[in-house]
């Protein structure tokens, strides 16, 4: 049995989880997250979840087949797709009696003291009255321009940052693989999953290779790269497959799925 530390809990799920790969929304999986987390809180713990899918829900929202290649009517969808998915967020929860309240951010609040300040205080005021805050980058205006870097590039950094800036003891990253493997599953039947990575070194980035959807955004790299932050503010992270979010008891109960970084 794996030991855990997760007191405070950083649930990132990636917009595999929430969209099927034609598009549409993965209603069960949210309803099953918000089981979860509900059940999590209920029990004590402090959860925060970081949620990708804006542009995903969106997409399917406007029944747009493909993500649109200017960076505005990216964000306007966005823009659309998040209302639509803290709305069924707001009534999966609601089932389950807990309350929710969401977050947007930028990546130069964490770099402004005064807004760094500020933001740490509403995580530890929504926390302390038992609602689950729901991240997600604030779409509508991230981008990077000139030396004013707004953009986190992805959810597997953003939820990373959060977890270390809350003092998270546990980062949870649910994406459509099972874990880490020191090959490509999906073209070497030989590659295994590695159920333990003590540290991330040179010889763990030259292991990953690229995956994702059209609908998201993220690779093993940027998950590697949070493993990494996590592991640098002494965290833990254990990457495993979000087609069924309920996997969450099963890593909180100890048992080796996924992989654990830490």
């Amino acid at each position: 049995m794996r030991k855990l530390r997760a007191k405070r809990v950083v649930i990132k799920v990636g917009t595999s989880t929430l969209v099927y790969p034609d598009g549409s929304i993965n209603l069960r999986a949210i309803d099953q997250l918000a089981f979860v987390i509900s059940a999590m809180r209920h029990r004590g713990r402090e959860v925060v979840l970081v949620s990708s899918g804006a542009i995903g829900v969106g997409l399917n929202y406007m029944g747009l087949k493909q993500r649109p290649k200017a960076i505005p009517e990216q964000q306007a969808v966005a823009a659309i797709g998040q209302t639509e998915l803290i709305s069924i967020y707001k009534e999966r929860f609601a089932v389950y009696e807990q309350k929710i309240g969401q977050l947007l951010l930028t990546r130069d609040i964490f770099v402004y003291p005064k807004s760094h300040h500020n933001v740490l205080n509403t995580f530890d005021a929504l926390l302390a009255q038992n609602i689950v805050p729901i991240v997600n980058e604030n779409d509508t205006v991230a981008v990077d321009e000139l030396d004013h870097e707004t953009k986190f590039g992805d959810n597997d950094q953003l939820s990373a940052i959060v977890a270390t800036n809350i003092g998270a003891d546990l980062l949870i990253m649910l994406s459509d693989i099972d874990g880490f493997y020191d090959g490509n599953p999906n073209g070497d039947a030989a590659a295994n999953l590695l159920p333990h990575i003590e540290t991330v070194t040179q010889h763990t980035y030259e292991l990953a290779g690229g995956s994702g959807s059209r609908f998201g955004t993220g690779g093993m790299i940027t998950k590697l790269k949070a493993a990494e932050r996590m592991l640098k503010a002494d965290g833990q992270m254990i990457l495993a497959n979000g087609e069924d979010p309920s996997i969450i008891f099963q890593i909180l109960a100890g048992e080796p799925v996924g992989t654990l970084f830490g």
